[in-house]
């Protein structure tokens, strides 16, 4: 965009003699001013922001802060910034690829990442979680069985709800059944398997690899 610059000397006419060509205005002279106006002003951004308004700017350097206008280049080179080689990007857009995620955030390759997974803090101190993007786990837990010998003495009184306790066994039985136990019995008891996913919400994930 270019300053309005006068192009004819008008004020040396008034000091010309009458007799002097010079002094006459002449319709070149109004031509050449005009034609400078015009492509002054044709230069100039429209402040309404039309939005067929096109225009460009100097691009700023990586980490300017100051009130210069922001290029698009600018923009996505801060963008690129904020999630650099190895960062994770979180979203609930359905990005088709890595392209698509590079026009939106900017970067150069992005891979989709953590599939059906939880982010869980890299922790030196535990092994199950010392490495970074070392993956463990499982959605179910296993069933399993628990087995107590339950030796023939040892029975207390019976408590207010008629249920007789074993202080070596940890276990009650109603006072029927205590009759029946003339020998050690081996109890036992199982689990089958159960979910062990905890509340959760679904996002894409990718990571920036270059």
């Amino acid at each position: 965009m270019s300053n309005y610059t006068i192009a004819v000397a008008w004020n040396g006419k008034d000091a010309l003699s009458d007799s002097d060509p010079a002094k006459v205005i002449s319709g070149d002279d109004f031509h050449t001013e005009f034609s400078a106006i015009q492509t002054a002003t044709n230069s100039k951004a429209e402040l309404n922001g039309s939005a067929t308004e096109s225009f460009s700017a100097t691009t700023a350097a990586s980490g300017t802060n100051t009130t210069q206008v922001a290029t698009t280049a600018f923009v996505k080179t801060a963008l690129a910034l904020v999630y650099p080689v190895g960062a994770i990007f979180t979203t609930v857009t359905a990005y088709a690829n890595s392209a698509a995620v590079v026009t939106a955030i900017g970067g150069t390759t992005w891979v989709v990442f953590g599939a059906g997974k939880v982010l869980v803090g890299v922790d030196s101190s535990d092994t199950d979680f010392d490495t970074v993007e070392e993956t463990g786990g499982s959605k179910t837990s296993s069933g399993h069985t628990h087995t107590t010998v339950v030796p023939a003495a040892g029975w207390s009184s019976a408590n207010s709800s008629g249920a007789y306790h074993h202080t070596a066994a940890r276990v009650n039985i109603q006072g029927s059944d205590l009759q029946r136990i003339t020998s050690d019995r081996t109890l036992t008891s199982s689990s089958s398997s159960s979910s062990v996913v905890q509340p959760y919400i679904t996002v894409y994930m990718w990571k920036r690899t270059a």
